[in-house]
């Protein structure tokens, strides 16, 4: 059954247009100072990247936690021990109701599947987000994120910390001063596989008894239910792989791997066409490996009205030869070549970048860019009301064109062509649908309007 929700959550999250914008037309900002100069933190999913997210968070001199929240009570004991003061709540929903305006800011560091639901619910409140890659689920969850965060007008960022990092802004700091000159295509890789963690292919049947201090129904949330399988086959580390719960390898890492290739090239709009090309999928998991073809409109770094980008997953990858690379210099396992007019540069997921021929770029002097702190940026920018880079207008485009990619998973080997300002599939009307998903009933997101 679902948990209810008081009317108090209702009137502030669906049901009161008013409401929403009285809450929303409070900034948190402001309330945060008034109550003792700092932001008022809460983190939603507290272990695994949850508790790291939090305990950088914490990590800010301006930040005071004030509650958290976690569906599974006993993934908590790290963050009890962080801040012992602080109320943990099960469910976010109640913690929301019972703290309402103590709380300015959170994180939200669940399942893909829940990241849209609760960051929404957040931002309607009027609650600045930090909310972990990839941004949502489906297209359509990426888009409204995007569109309400610009009408909440909330400081919102996107959890992929590696955009904040030395490595991949110094690489778009040197695409974007002409190291290799304009940019013809782009091939990104990751060896993770789309599936096999859980070591499933299809749902499992029989229930298994749900532990004590997991709350089910809260975990499955937006999606359909089914039996708990056990600690192995969904949560906490396997939901991955299910379509209904994850997006995949290029869920996990499209986020990564992808974002320096669109802070450098300057890329704000989705693709014109993708293709998948896989080894087969069923309605339960995703591809074992994929290639994925985008097409993309040019920007001013790019060499034509148009760009290229490959993404590659289980084990596939691009020809060494891309990148023109010499001696015993290899592709790393996971990363991305950058072709330009002039030479070509290999940047590694989480490492420094190479440009080639290495004979050409022996002399070329390379200074890094400064590594700043993605976590503390977005505080700074909760308290100072300044937007920083990778919110969710950046984030959410960065999204859309990912699940695109999964998107066309389900049409191997076809171009499925996208409308972004119609948001449209316009090829292929079976597509469209997969664009969005069925809402568990209790669980529905409404559109921004």
């Amino acid at each position: 059954m679902t948990t209810p929700i008081n009317r108090r959550h209702f009137l502030k999250t669906a049901g009161s247009a008013s409401a929403v914008a009285a809450i929303a037309g409070v900034p948190a900002l402001v309330r945060g100072k008034n109550l003792n100069s700092k932001l008022q933190f809460a983190g939603i999913g507290t272990n695994g990247k949850g508790w790291s997210d939090i305990k950088e968070m914490a990590g800010h001199p301006a930040v005071q936690i004030v509650a958290f929240a976690d569906v599974d009570l006993s993934r908590t004991d790290k963050v009890k021990r962080l801040a012992p003061e602080a109320p943990l709540f099960q469910d976010y929903r109640k913690m929301f109701d019972e703290l309402g305006d103590k709380i300015d800011a959170v994180t939200v560091s669940t399942p893909d599947h829940m990241h849209a639901y609760i960051s929404l619910d957040a931002m309607r409140q009027g609650k600045h987000v930090y909310c972990q890659k990839p941004l949502a689920r489906t297209v359509w969850e990426a888009r409204q994120m995007r569109l309400q965060a610009k009408k909440s007008k909330v400081i919102t960022r996107m959890g992929n910390q590696i955009h904040s990092h030395t490595a991949y802004r110094t690489a778009a700091k040197l695409i974007q001063a002409g190291a290799i000159g304009k940019v013809k295509e782009v091939h990104s890789w990751v060896s993770t596989t789309g599936h096999g963690l859980s070591g499933h292919l299809n749902r499992p049947i029989e229930s298994v008894p749900v532990p004590p201090s997991l709350n089910w129904d809260l975990w499955v949330g937006v999606a359909p239910m089914r039996p708990y399988g056990g600690d192995r086959v969904y949560c906490p580390f396997t939901w991955r792989d299910w379509q209904d719960f994850g997006s995949g390898a290029l869920g996990d890492f499209g986020c990564h791997l992808l974002d320096p290739v669109f802070t450098a090239l300057d890329i704000n709009s989705g693709p014109k066409t993708i293709k998948n090309s896989n080894t087969g999928m069923n309605d339960e998991v995703w591809p074992a490996s994929q290639t994925i073809n985008y097409l993309f409109p040019g920007t001013k770094y790019t060499a034509g009205d148009t760009l290229k980008i490959t993404w590659y997953d289980g084990g596939r990858r691009p020809s060494p030869k891309l990148a023109k690379l010499t001696g015993e210099q290899r592709l790393p396992r996971s990363g991305s070549i950058l072709v330009g007019e002039k030479g070509s540069m290999v940047l590694p997921h989480y490492s420094s970048p190479t440009l080639n021929p290495l004979k050409q770029y022996a002399d070329y002097k390379v200074e890094p860019a400064e590594s700043l702190n993605h976590y503390h940026g977005w505080v700074d920018g909760c308290l100072s009301g300044k937007q920083p880079s990778d919110g969710f207008e950046y984030g959410g485009n960065l999204t859309e064109a990912v699940q695109l990619g999964n998107v066309a998973a389900h049409f191997p080997n076809e171009e499925l062509q996208w409308d972004s300002e119609k948001f449209e599939i316009t090829n292929n009307a079976k597509a469209n649908p997969l664009l969005t998903r069925e809402y568990r009933e209790g669980w529905e997101i409404k559109p921004v309007s």
